[in-house]
């Protein structure tokens, strides 16, 4: 009877050193036992500007820009009142979430209110084409440069 008792609690011990979780012992190495993984939540920086957004399209089309250009109503441009010709915007649709990155080549709007317009490609893929003004987000970004070698 003493017998099948020990058996019986050298089974229970087993059982419940086997679910325990073990640490390293001194003389193993602590780089080899996998760590927590940290999810760090990236704080979004604050925005350029928010605001409302114009498109402009056909009428404009072929005229030239403030940077001299022609005007080209599917290009992913538009026309901001103070940040430097060449800067790049993304620009986000905040109804919808939808974003993309243009190139500022145009000064403007001229209508109070607005924070800048768009070329009629970017309010196409913006979603708001049909409402002709959206609320937006503006964040300057800055372009990756792809350098060539051995040309």
């Amino acid at each position: 009877m003493r017998r099948s008792i020990a058996h019986g609690v050298a089974a229970v011990l087993l059982v419940v050193s086997l679910g325990a979780a073990q640490g390293p012992t001194s003389s193993e190495s602590r780089s080899n036992v996998p760590q927590k993984s940290r999810v760090t939540v990236k704080k979004q920086a604050k925005p350029y500007q928010v605001g409302t957004a114009s498109w402009y399209g056909d009428y404009f089309q072929g005229k030239p820009t403030a940077s001299g250009e022609p005007y080209d109503m599917f290009d992913l441009t538009a026309a901001h009142p103070t940040l430097p010709l060449g800067t790049y915007v993304r620009v986000t649709n905040l109804r919808n979430g939808r974003a993309v990155v243009v190139r500022v080549n145009d000064r403007g709007p001229v209508v109070p209110g607005r924070i800048i317009d768009v070329s009629y490609n970017t309010a196409r893929v913006l979603a708001f084409k049909a409402q002709g003004l959206q609320q937006v987000r503006l964040d300057v970004v800055q372009p990756k440069i792809v350098a060539m070698q051995g040309m």
